[in-house]
């Protein structure tokens, strides 16, 4: 199959001329380029009843997207906010109720189909995420479980969105990382980190158990991780470039040569444990003995 796309950024519908099993087809897949979509999405997004903000995130507002990025935005509201007021735009996809990815900071949202491109949009409570930000202020966080993170999310996550996302309507604060959490965060993440390491040496590696070795490995650098771009003062928002930004992507190295001899696996467990303290330690981050 061949597909010839009409020049980006026209204010023309998208038009892709596809060749399949021999025959020629003309597909509009969108209506408006990427400033024109990201206007449209902001403005409806806006009127709906409670919202105060929307800001657009990702790779989007870091300009690090490909064509085929997907556009995250966030609803920030007060008071009551209907999911249904979103679903009456009528965009296709899926629309959650509030706390329906699990409740905490990750309050909600929706998968949404517009000009043919993929929206998420994100539920922030205004009260929740003030809250947040002085708790932040204070060196105070919690963590959180939420599906598809290996080491979960702090309830400062929604400090960083704000502090790093696009604000397109509305008036967000731009908060600076806070000396407080820069100083409590690196001994709080390294503490779990080292815990992590430890029952995988004593009740995995022990044994012999490469996938539950594996696994406390990881999740054991991905707590590293943050604990050394805290100590740094860089806010984190995901796990997907998480290792990279922190420097840790040599653990990759120590996973690979795993395999199912208790010794071998006990002395994988110690070269995580020493490149993850080496990493914590250059960031600045006071390492406990």
């Amino acid at each position: 199959m061949r597909s010839i796309t009409n020049r980006p950024g026209t204010a023309w519908p998208t038009r892709r001329l596809v060749v399949a099993a021999g025959r020629l087809r003309l597909i509009v897949t969108g209506v408006r380029d990427d400033g024109a979509l990201c206007d449209y999405v902001a403005g409806r997004l806006a009127g709906l009843p409670g919202v105060r903000a929307v800001t657009l995130g990702g790779s989007r507002a870091a300009g690090t997207n490909r064509p085929d990025s997907d556009w995250d935005f966030a609803v920030y509201y007060r008071g009551d906010f209907s999911p249904d007021s979103l679903r009456a735009l009528g965009w296709p996809g899926t629309v959650s109720e509030i706390g329906g990815w699990g409740g905490g900071v990750f309050n909600g949202g929706a998968w949404l189909e517009v000009d043919g491109r993929k929206v998420d949009v994100h539920y922030r409570d205004l009260d929740d995420v003030e809250h947040h930000l002085a708790q932040a202020r204070a060196g105070r966080f919690g963590i959180q479980r939420l599906m598809f993170h290996l080491a979960g999310v702090p309830t400062y996550l929604v400090v960083a969105e704000i502090a790093l996302n696009r604000v397109l309507r509305g008036d967000l604060p731009c908060p600076a990382y806070p000396d407080a959490l820069r100083a409590a965060a690196p001994p709080r993440w390294w503490g779990d980190a080292r815990a992590t390491l430890g029952y995988g040496r004593a009740a995995y590696a022990a044994r012999g158990r490469l996938a539950e070795t594996a696994g406390t490995v990881a999740v054991a650098a991905c707590q590293a991780a943050h604990a050394a771009l805290a100590a740094s003062g860089q806010w984190v928002t995901n796990e997907k470039t998480l290792l990279e930004r922190a420097g840790l992507r040599g653990v990759d190295g120590i996973l690979a040569g795993l395999d199912p001899h208790a010794g071998r696996l006990a002395r994988a467990v110690d070269d995580a444990e020493a490149l993850l303290q080496a990493a914590v330690t250059r960031a600045g981050g006071a390492v406990p003995a």
